[in-house]
Formats: C-alpha cells, structure tokens, sequence
C-alpha cells in the first residue's frame, strides 16, 4: 500500500512538471519567421559645433565680434572632416515590403547618412521620409522590392504577463533575440505625453532601439524604445511605443509629410487624492485644469481653471497623462464633446480642437542677451520671458528657471528650463516681483509655484526653513 501512495505521488509529479515544461514558450519558429525583417540601421553624422570648437586655433573671440566672422572664414578646420563624423547603431523593421521602415527618431535624427543593413547581409543607403520627435517615431525608405516585412498586431490586446519578444542589435550584436513578458500598459513617461507605453521586463539595451517588439503570435505590438537604467544597461524596466501610435505617425509622414496634433490650450496636473476630496470627487480620476490659455479652444468652448476634466470625445480621463494622448491625437478642427467637474457638478462643454504650432525651443541663457540673476532665496537663477517666448509659450507671464543652486527648489523638483507661472496663485512677470513674493513669506511657511514644463502644468510646494537650506 505504501508503495503504490509512493508511486501515485511520484506520478502526480511527473505529471506537474511535464505540464509546466509544455508551458514553457518556445520561441524559435517566431525568430525563424521575423527575424529578416529586423534590420540593422547605422548613421554618420558631423557633431554640432559653435564657435572656436570648431576652429582650435582660432583667437578666442566672441561670435558677435566683427572678426570673428574673418579668422571662420579664412581659417581652415582643425583636422580630417572624418574627424567630425560619427557613428551610431540602432535597429529597425521592414513594414512594406518595398521598403519603408520603422525606427527611433533619436537615432536618425540630424543624420547626414543613414545605412540600412539586411540579415542577409545587403546595404542600403536609406532616405528619412519624417520624424516625430514627440513620439520618437522615425520612417525610412529604401530602394528595394520583395522585402520581408512584419505583421502588425493590436497592443490592445496585449495582457499583464503574457510572453513578448525583441529582436534588435544591442551594442552591434545583430539579430540578438530576448524575451521576456509585458509589465504593464499604458506607461506615463516625464516628458513623454503622447505615448502610452508598454512595459516589459525584456532585456533591452543600447543598439535596441527602433527594434520590434513581438506576441507570441510573431505580429510586431510595440517599438523598443526606453530603458529605466542607473548603470546605462539594462535593470528589468524596458519601454516600448505601442505599434498602433507607430503606425499613425508613419501614415501621417508618407501622406503629409508631417504629423498634425491637436490642443485644447489648456495646462493641467493630477488629480491627487486630497484634491478630490476638496472637490468632492468621489475618487482620485481626471485632469486638473491648473490655467486655460486666453481665447484659446478651450476658454471659447467654456472651459476654467480648476475645472477637471472627466471624459473626452466620449472617453474617460483615467489619469491626467491620458488628456494630452487624447487630444494630441484627435485631427484640428473637429468638434468634440468634453464633460467636466465645476463646483461639485457635472458639466458638458464642446471645443473645437486647434492644431499644435511646430516644434519649437525655448531657448535659454545661450539664446538671449545678457545673463539671469543671481540664485534668489530658494536657488533659482530667473529671467523674464522674452516677446517671442510669450508668443511660443501663449502665455502673458511666466519666469523662466535658467540655472540653480542645491536648495530648496531643486530638492522639490523645479528643474532648469521650467517655466514658473505663479508663486501661492499669483501671477510673476519680472524677476523682482517674484523677489518681492518670495522675500514677504515668512520662515517656516510653505509657498505653491506653478510651474509648466513642455506641455504640462503642475503645483510645486516647498518649505522656507532658512535662507536656501
């Protein structure tokens, strides 16, 4: 009797652990199908160099200086012109099969030759159709037929743990294959408003980028795009561009030539758990509307400050990094319909989106006259907005953060490039206004900055506990 439990528990088992080995994916029928159509992209291109970098020789005189126009002309560049080129290494993928494909925008970007390298060994010289830098999305064409190309699939079908798989040239090595499986979805990234990224624990490293991203079905759901690294490799956090946002910009690039966003003009932050509660919310959802630009879509369609937006075209608004997406992707000119939180109600509200301007910097100490202020009492060296970055900014205040010390702003997150836009919800437009405001709060009291940084609007606090301490 004992050995026939003892043989029952054996079998039970074998059983247990055949089952888990035939769930085991097996991953080399994809990489033998997709595998031709990842290709390997390198670029060359001269670094961007202002004034003596350029000329090593030459007398250190300033750009505005009427001779230093002279010795640029006459004087001839230090070294080969090979000296000013380099070299990068990415990946890509072939979507048609004469020839266009997917990469990163921040590989090609400024390239003044893009090589196109196949699995079977042929090079192309490729020509950039367009890039976003937005989304990071890139398109290239080259001059050839009967390509291999992927499949595409939908990212919103992808599920929390299923099986995905890159296949890219990480540090060069080609047709490098990992897998791994899907973190989660819909990522906010800083900075990154116009893509909900796809989480994965995928080894991605440098050379993955503008690589595929693949189910288990050998269909392409994403484009490697990010990693979240403190060493520059890879630590198990790995970002990919869902193939569908891919898909549109590139459809934008061949049939315009450029991609068109739409914007309601407003500035918005998160919806945190005590400000619902101080707006009677029922819970922590939507977007803040911290300032609505003036005569903007928005302020026509009804829209204020401290609005939350709820839904949009229908939607809901989860989370205040889903809004940009929506709106970014909706075409200029269309009339949509937006519902709202005022005053514990709702309220339906329809704007007529506009388009984003072009892409444009906002330029800081290197693009203006003269130098900013002193580091004030929280660490932050101000200058006024100039005429043309109000026109950019469309906005009639606003002090730009051009440099800091270690202190109390730098610890709350106030970064150089910021725009602050109000201290405890009054407006600054000078330097010395914003001086005045800081210097009447008194020690050990909080203050509130409002601060735009790219299209996005947030309240900082901070503590004064001392002078910069």
């Amino acid at each position: 009797m004992a050995i026939k439990y003892l043989l029952m528990v054996l079998l039970g088992f074998s059983t247990v652990a055949a089952a888990q080995t035939r769930e085991l994916p097996d991953f080399t029928g994809l990489v033998e199908r997709e595998g031709a159509s990842v290709v390997n992209i390198s670029t060359v291109q001269a670094p961007s160099m202002t004034g003596n970098q350029a000329f090593p020789g030459m007398p250190n005189i300033p750009e505005d200086d009427p001779f230093f126009e002279f010795f640029r002309r006459y004087m001839p560049p230090h070294g080969s012109p090979r000296d000013f080129e380099s070299k990068s290494l990415g990946s890509g993928f072939i979507i048609t099969s004469d020839g266009y494909i997917l990469t990163n925008t921040h590989l090609v970007d400024a390239a003044e030759e893009i090589t196109v390298k196949l699995t079977d060994k042929r090079e192309f010289r490729a020509k950039l159709i367009g890039a976003d830098r937005k989304t990071d999305i890139a398109l290239l064409k080259i001059d050839a037929t009967g390509l291999p190309k992927v499949t595409q699939g939908d990212p919103g079908k992808l599920k929390v743990g299923e099986w995905v798989v890159a296949i890219g040239s990480p540090f060069g090595f080609e047709n490098s294959v990992t897998a791994g499986i899907v973190s989660a979805k819909g990522r906010s990234l800083a900075q990154e408003n116009f893509v909900p990224f796809i989480q994965t624990d995928v080894a991605i490293n440098p050379g993955n980028s503008g690589g595929p991203l693949f189910n288990m079905k050998g269909e392409v759901v994403g484009i490697n795009s990010q990693i979240y690294s403190r060493t520059g490799g890879f630590m198990g956090l790995s970002f990919a561009i869902p193939i569908d946002v891919a898909t549109d910009i590139s459809s934008q690039l061949i049939t315009n030539g450029k991609v068109s966003r739409g914007r309601i003009g407003v500035l918005i932050q998160e919806v945190t758990k005590e400000l619902a509660e101080s707006f009677k919310l029922p819970k922590p959802t939507g977007a803040l509307v911290a300032s609505v630009q003036k005569d903007g879509p928005a302020d026509k369609g009804g829209l204020r400050a401290k609005d939350v937006i709820l839904k949009f075209d229908g939607k809901p608004v989860e989370a205040s990094g889903d809004l940009p997406r929506m709106v970014g992707s909706t075409k200029p000119g269309s009339r949509v319909q937006m519902q709202v939180w005022r005053n514990g109600t709702l309220k339906d509200l329809t704007v007529t989106v506009d388009e984003v301007p072009p892409e444009e910097r906002i330029a800081g100490r290197n693009g203006r006259q003269g130098k900013p202020a002193s580091a004030n009492r929280i660490g932050l060296s101000l200058s006024e907005l100039t005429v043309e970055q109000r026109q950019q900014l469309e906005t009639e205040n606003g002090l730009l953060v051009e440099d800091m010390v270690p202190g109390v702003a730098s610890r709350a997150g106030v970064r150089p490039g910021d725009v602050i836009l109000s201290i405890n919800n009054q407006d600054v437009k000078t330097v010395e206004q914003f001086n005045q405001l800081l210097n009447k709060v008194e020690k050990g009291r909080n203050i509130a900055l409002l601060i735009r940084r790219g299209d996005t609007a947030t309240f900082v606090t901070m503590k004064l506990n001392g002078e910069n301490r």
